[in-house]
């Protein structure tokens, strides 16, 4: 359990971070630390006996929620500026939006999808 834990967070800190290069040309290594945790929580999601759509809703939820922390720690604690989303609309203290949130639900669509086949794979 330890180790495949360990695996599902490497490989989340992975896709994660190949993720924001795409999309935003750079990432930061506390980006690493919460792909890994948001798609460790994704997979425990993904193996709860429930509709798809609300797999998605909790897994975009609990990354909005990991999301916050993470800013609110290294965003406004720290200082680092890291990302700031205080031009969108509806953000919460810069470190979460609407928006953001919807990518975050549109991404667990794949993502728990991957998650599954891991599951398969390693069962």
């Amino acid at each position: 359990m330890v180790m495949e834990t360990l695996l599902i967070y490497i490989l989340g800190a992975g896709l994660y971070g190949l993720i924001e290069i795409i999309w935003r040309g750079w990432t930061h290594w506390t980006m690493l630390l919460c792909g890994g945790a948001c798609f460790t929580f994704m997979y425990i999601i993904s193996a709860a006996a429930l509709p798809l759509w609300a797999k998605c809703l909790i897994s975009a939820a609990a990354i909005t929620a990991v999301e916050f922390c993470a800013g609110f720690l290294v965003n406004i604690i720290l200082g680092w500026h890291v990302w700031d989303y205080s031009d969108r609309p509806l953000n919460i203290m810069g470190q979460v939006c609407p928006l953001f949130s919807f990518f975050w639900l549109l991404l667990s669509i794949p993502g728990l999808a991957l998650c599954s086949g891991i599951r398969e794979l390693l069962v």
